[in-house]
């Protein structure tokens, strides 16, 4: 069974049906009972990150209790985001810290957002990027993420600068891009997802 947090803060219902194309179960859920018997979690995230952590709140120790029992957790676009320490884009809002790091606005001298097909160079072995490496993805976002330790990097978008596509440390996964709105490459990472086992 796939869990997706339901924070008011993402586009769940075209997650769960992609979840559903490749034969898995998900449910949309914003009860903590739920979150906390999970198995697979996704958080998913659309919008401005102080919003997000804001209704985060709730969830947040059921979200840690998940990743310490080392179960698998996959964060997509702003989900990615608030995994971080802090963003530029709500000075003063603390994320959830389990990437030490900080999401910057895109530097200018290019289109922000960045918003359409980019291509992906995985640059360590990631589980559920198996297959991947050179595909594009959909991406739309204005802020990147900054990492302090450059080995949690595990893939690359070229943007004039090299953004941050995808992170994971252990049985913590997350991309920047948006796997549900990116076809076949997409639903292989969900796939490679639901395949995890810890």
């Amino acid at each position: 069974m796939i869990t997706i947090i339901d924070y008011k803060s993402g586009n769940l219902r075209s997650i769960s049906n992609s979840f559903k194309k490749i034969g898995s179960e998900a449910i949309i859920t914003s009860n903590p009972e739920d979150i906390a018997n999970a198995k697979h979690l996704v958080l998913p995230g659309v919008g401005a990150f102080g919003t997000a952590m804001e209704n985060i709140e709730p969830y947040k120790d059921v979200i840690f209790e998940h990743i310490d029992e080392g179960k698998p957790f996959l964060g997509i676009c702003l989900g990615l985001q608030v995994l971080l320490s802090s963003s530029d884009e709500t000075p003063g809002v603390k994320g959830l810290d389990i990437f030490k790091g900080r999401v910057e606005k895109i530097p200018e001298g290019r289109k922000i957002p960045h918003m359409g097909w980019n291509q992906l160079k995985i640059v360590k072995d990631c589980p559920i990027l198996d297959g991947v490496d050179g595909k594009d993805f959909y991406f739309v976002h204005s802020y990147h993420a900054v990492l302090d330790d450059i080995d949690n990097l595990s893939a690359t978008t070229d943007y004039g600068i090299e953004l941050t596509a995808a992170v994971s440390s252990g049985n913590v996964f997350a991309t920047q891009f948006h796997p549900e709105k990116s076809g076949v490459p997409g639903l292989k990472i969900l796939k490679n997802f639901v395949n995890l086992e810890f």
